[in-house]
């Protein structure tokens, strides 16, 4: 059972100085990654960078709201709520409520698919991480346990959980991003 502790992961500041990233995980490395899961703080508005043939999944995780524009169109999104766009897209984005965190999840096109679905834990169903996925405790409190039961280990804030054919399972309360990576 493999966890990837927040506390741990070190912080890369922006080029434009507008906020910091933490890189959880990437792979697989061949000459360039063909998928990244980063969890940022956004202190600054402005653009981004573009990702020729990459395929980006965007959740605010703390904070409230992000006006993103992609492609001269306007799009506000809220906490929790994942939202899909290109990498090739001209983008930018605007902090009307302030400074916010986000989960990002970005796939090469036709290499491998991303998805990012935001669970409600509980003590009674513990939620299964299968193998390519990741699960990220984004509030709340959770263990972890591996599908043997005999090992158990509680997680933090924004602690990720690497999925695997054990298939460990957590269970808690709280809200939990699980982020699918399957082969196209």
């Amino acid at each position: 059972m493999q966890i990837i502790r927040y506390a741990d992961l070190k912080a890369t500041p922006w080029a434009n100085g507008g906020g910091l990233t933490r890189q959880v995980a990437v792979g697989p490395l061949k000459t360039d990654w063909d998928w990244r899961i980063s969890i940022a703080e956004v202190a600054k508005a402005g653009p981004f960078s573009v990702l020729p043939g990459i395929e980006r999944i965007l959740t605010i995780i703390d904070g409230e709201l992000i006006a993103l524009t992609v492609d001269g169109v306007e799009h506000a999104l809220e906490k929790y709520r994942p939202y899909r766009f290109s990498g090739d897209a001209i983008t930018s984005a605007s902090l009307p409520t302030g400074a916010l965190m986000d989960l990002n999840l970005m796939t090469r096109r036709d290499v491998f698919k991303g998805y990012t679905t935001i669970v409600e834990l509980s003590k009674k169903r513990p939620q299964p991480v299968f193998d390519g996925q990741f699960a990220v405790l984004l509030a709340g409190s959770a263990t972890v346990s591996a599908n043997d039961g005999a090992t158990t280990d509680t997680l933090g804030r924004l602690d990720t959980v690497v999925g695997s054919e054990e298939e460990p399972a957590i269970s808690g309360r709280g809200f939990l991003a699980v982020l699918s990576i399957d082969p196209c």
